[in-house]
């Protein structure tokens, strides 16, 4: 994945803040919100997100966005979870 690329992609959506971001293995975050939507795109790694009653694992190249105000929670995978960050 050219991260270059993928910010130049976030940029044209209007995303703003980009930023990569690595967490250890078995990190976690409890139930939060965000002010705006958040998106994300794994680069290495895993990381479960739920919100909404679902729960869902994503890997390398995969996208995840979270709306504005939405409650979910997170924790990575075995080898931790390093990502790109983008929100508006």
């Amino acid at each position: 994945m050219n991260e270059k690329e993928l910010e130049k992609g976030r940029l044209a959506e209007g995303f703003s803040g980009i930023f990569v971001h690595r967490d250890g293995p078995g990190a976690g975050y409890p139930d939060h919100t965000h002010g705006g939507v958040t998106a994300h795109i794994v680069l290495e790694g895993e990381i479960t997100i739920t919100s909404e009653g679902l729960t869902v694992t994503y890997g390398p190249g995969e996208r995840f966005d979270v709306p504005a105000g939405a409650v979910h929670s997170a924790v990575t995978g075995g080898s931790g979870c390093r990502y790109m960050i983008g929100e508006k």
